[in-house]
């Protein structure tokens, strides 16, 4: 369950031209592969100007990464969430599946879109630019439940970090059985593997 802020109606319509825009965006890209489809196709599959997609997004990467805006926030959400006297490996495995959960619930369009992600060089860098924001804001909240300074002390981003990296290696494995495996199943052996090295 997502705990962003309720939107305003002009908010609203926002939002539902830029998940237009992704959606007819994604069905293409899935379709025809990241490096044919041009702005044009992705504007006439939305029906919406050129001039309306610039608005919502700098480039056709940007439309893909919209895709992943929320999860970060989603998983800090989830982290300050946990109960106080949890241990890290347990509060972060609760944070990193909100978003293989999601990716469990909707598993065809997000298939679609990890696939896309990873086997996409330009892609793939925006989507680790990404998890180095994630870890940071991790780090921050991870942080603060154990009473360290997130820049004097390693601990914070190297625990977030190797979270993160189990749910990248995670997304890998499922992505590349085609969704044939439980995400959510493949994050808990992975956390499995690393809980020693998260709790202190």
């Amino acid at each position: 369950m997502s705990t962003r802020p309720q939107l305003s109606l002009a908010q609203r319509k926002r939002q539902l031209v830029s998940d237009e825009l992704t959606e007819a965006a994604l069905q293409l890209l899935a379709l025809k592969g990241f490096d044919t489809v041009t702005v044009d196709e992705i504007v006439a599959a939305a029906g919406v100007s050129k001039r309306t997609f610039f608005r919502y997004f700098a480039s056709k990467e940007d439309v893909v990464v919209q895709f992943l805006a929320g999860m970060g926030a989603d998983m800090r959400a989830a982290l300050a969430g946990r109960p106080a006297g949890e241990a890290p490996a347990e509060a972060l495995l609760h944070a990193v599946r909100v978003p293989v959960t999601t990716c469990a619930a909707d598993s065809e369009r997000a298939l679609r879109v990890v696939q896309l992600i990873l086997r996409t060089p330009a892609l793939h860098a925006r989507f680790l630019e990404r998890q180095v924001q994630w870890r940071d804001d991790l780090a921050g909240e991870l942080a603060a439940r154990v009473g360290l300074d997130p820049e004097a002390d390693l601990y914070p981003r190297l625990a977030t970090g190797t979270a993160l990296n189990a749910f990248h290696v995670v997304l890998e494995r499922w992505s590349a059985s085609d969704a044939a495996q439980d995400p959510v199943a493949l994050l808990d052996e992975a956390f499995a593997v690393v809980a020693g090295a998260l709790d202190r």
